[in-house]
């Protein structure tokens, strides 16, 4: 091992610990359980980016956070970033992303990423077809997961903002900014994805439905990792979001939110899926996001859904499950068990346990 490598991996290690220590709440090292592989394994992050986490989202200093001037200093630098991705110029940064993120193109179309025209353009990058299996496709009973990210589920909002997103304000009622809508939701279980910038940033949707309502909402772009969610600020419920009541037999109105985070410059659902009365099946590609990491908050009506047991254990010990597109989230309430992608759940180590193992 290299000089370089040796000393990047020191101040990775530094800055794990002091996250840490200064946020010990947090899910520090963002830990996560791979569930295609059964292994537990740490988030790749760039170190700036682990000490921008460290300055701003802190005891000390989360308050500078929530200032007008902050605010619109994020949203504008999140604005040029996003036209800079768009440039030509943009193309170089690909081949060095792939390689420090460690990214599989043979799951990508194209796979050649000299083909992509800027940097955008690759962000934004398709599956290869046949690399996503939807999950149980013809049982509208089952629900599936909505992006290459990292999730939690919990059975209840309480539980959600206990043990994960900490917001002062958080509710379901803030995010969609409609009271009405909110007190469907009051008791819901949510499931919360987030995105990395190395992630495929195309979302698609948990339930087979029809569209019963869509709205977007404006707001800045705050970080979306374990450390932001878990701070003080409010970060989903002031970031841009644009979100879809899905209407289902099964599963209830299922409330889909998709939020921006910081260096994403927008946040799409598709303009067919905007129209009340259009058709959805599960799987279907409900919008995009743009550069940058990004979360997803799907929410049923309480009693409607219970998640997939090894999502379900690892949400109460504070670890994320790394999941694909397509792969289950949980099932109806009182529905038949049918045949499924969600393995057993693996043996019940604390986050401090699997923690140290790694």
């Amino acid at each position: 091992m290299g000089l370089r490598k040796r000393v990047e991996g020191l101040l990775h290690w530094f800055y794990d610990y002091l996250l840490s220590w200064i946020h010990p709440r947090c899910q520090w090292g963002w830990l996560s359980y791979v569930r295609k592989t059964g292994k537990y394994e740490r988030e790749k992050e760039p170190l700036l980016k682990k000490i921008k986490l460290t300055l701003l989202f802190n005891p000390l200093t989360e308050w500078i956070d929530t200032t007008q001037a902050m605010r619109t200093y994020i949203h504008n630098d999140t604005l040029d970033q996003g036209k800079k991705e768009g440039t030509p110029e943009s193309k170089k940064q690909i081949g060095k992303f792939i390689k420090d993120y460690e990214i599989d193109m043979s799951q990508y179309e194209p796979s050649d990423y000299t083909k992509y025209r800027n940097f955008e353009d690759f962000f934004t990058r398709r599956h290869a077809p046949g690399s996503r299996p939807i999950d149980s496709p013809d049982d509208a009973s089952k629900a599936v997961c909505v992006a290459d990210s990292r999730v939690v589920a919990y059975e209840s909002v309480e539980e959600s903002r206990r043990l994960w997103i900490k917001g002062r304000d958080f509710s379901l009622t803030n995010l969609v900014m409609d009271t009405e809508l909110g007190k469907e939701y009051a008791n819901a279980a949510v499931a919360s994805f987030r995105l990395s910038p190395q992630d495929y940033h195309r979302y698609h949707s948990p339930v087979t439905g029809k569209i019963k309502l869509f709205r977007s909402i404006p707001g800045t772009y705050y970080q979306v990792d374990p450390v932001a969610l878990r701070s003080d600020v409010d970060v989903l419920t002031k970031n841009k979001r644009q979100f879809v009541v899905i209407e289902t037999e099964a599963l209830g109105d299922v409330l889909f939110v998709a939020i921006g985070a910081t260096d994403v410059g927008s946040v799409v659902i598709h303009e067919q899926y905007r129209q009340p009365g259009q058709e959805i099946k599960k799987g279907d590609e409900l919008g995009i996001f743009q550069f940058g990491g990004s979360s997803i908050i799907v929410a049923f009506p309480k009693g409607r859904i219970d998640f997939d047991q090894d999502i379900l254990n690892h949400s109460k010990r504070k670890i994320q499950v790394a999941v694909e597109v397509g792969m289950s989230l949980g099932r109806a309430r009182g529905s038949s068990p049918s045949e499924s992608s969600a393995p057993s759940p693996p043996g019940e180590k604390s986050f401090a346990e699997v923690a140290r193992d790694l």
